[in-house]
Parts: C-alpha cells; structure tokens; sequence
C-alpha cells in the first residue's frame, strides 16, 4: 500500500511540475517529504552541540530539519506556524537533546535572533529518507527542448 501511494504521490508531483514549470510548491514538497518519511515517532535525539544543521519550510504547517545530510526528521504542527517562510533560523525546544511531539516547539527567528511569531508545538514527527529525497528530486528536474535558430551551422572538429 505504502508503494502505491509513493507511486501516486510521484506521480502527481511530476504532472504538476510538467505544468508549472517551476520550483516544487510547498504542498507539493511536503508530499514529496511525506512519501519518504517514515512512521510516526514520540521522541527523537538531535546533537545539542551541533544542533539541526539544516532546516527546510513545507508550508506553514510543516519543516524538515536535518541533523546530518541523510538523516532529518519530517514535523508537523497542529495549526498554522506564522513566520516559518521567511524565518532566518529556528530554535526547537527539549530535554538533554530529546525532543518529545506534543511537547516542545519550533521558534521561527529573524536574523538577528530576534522571535518573529509564537512558538509552534510539534504535533508529529516522522524519520526522514534523505538519499530517497535528493533522488526523488532529481528525477523530477525537467529540461526545456527550444528550436535551433535557422543561420545555426555545425561545429568544425
């Protein structure tokens, strides 16, 4: 079931790409990101020293943060995060580097460090697929095919 759905989700992200010819929207990102995250998790570990080195809004009601380049977590909110667009940073919240869903939150910030909107308690977070990701996005590139002007002449060896 899981294949099939991954299949669809492709699917649909390749016509919109096709149509738009653009970026990924942010649905379409977080669906994408959504196909390649694993089930539910309660808590998950990030380094306290390193922090989340990378970090990637889906909308205002999701982001993917990354501790590693393969390996990030999909979190979700409950309600609509303000500022997640254009915030410089974040700050999660835990515990000796546990973060626990329905318990701690993500603190959009400007870059000056200052907090931009509330902070946003995290509803669920899934273990994210980055390799799957990276190629998944790869494979959704598309070239453009244009008609070569008429005074072209082939190139001399």
């Amino acid at each position: 079931m899981k294949r099939i759905l991954l299949v669809l989700a492709l699917a649909l992200l390749a016509t919109g790409c096709a149509h738009s010819g653009a970026a990924l929207s942010s649905a379409d990102r977080l669906e994408l990101y959504r196909a390649h995250a694993g089930p539910p998790v309660g808590s998950f570990n990030i380094d306290r020293i390193a922090g989340v080195t990378r970090w990637t809004p889906l909308g205002d009601q999701a982001l993917a943060i990354w501790n590693t380049p393969n390996q990030g977590y999909l979190i979700e909110f409950r309600t609509r995060c303000s500022g997640l667009s254009f915030a410089s940073s974040i700050t999660i919240s835990n515990s000796l580097g546990m973060v626990n869903v329905r318990m701690d939150s993500v603190q959009p910030r400007a870059a000056n460090g200052s907090t931009i909107a509330p902070p946003c308690r995290i509803a669920s977070a899934r273990p994210l697929d980055g390799r799957a990701i990276n190629d998944a996005k790869r494979e959704l590139r598309e070239a453009s095919v244009v008609d070569r002007p008429a005074d072209a002449t082939p190139e001399e060896e």
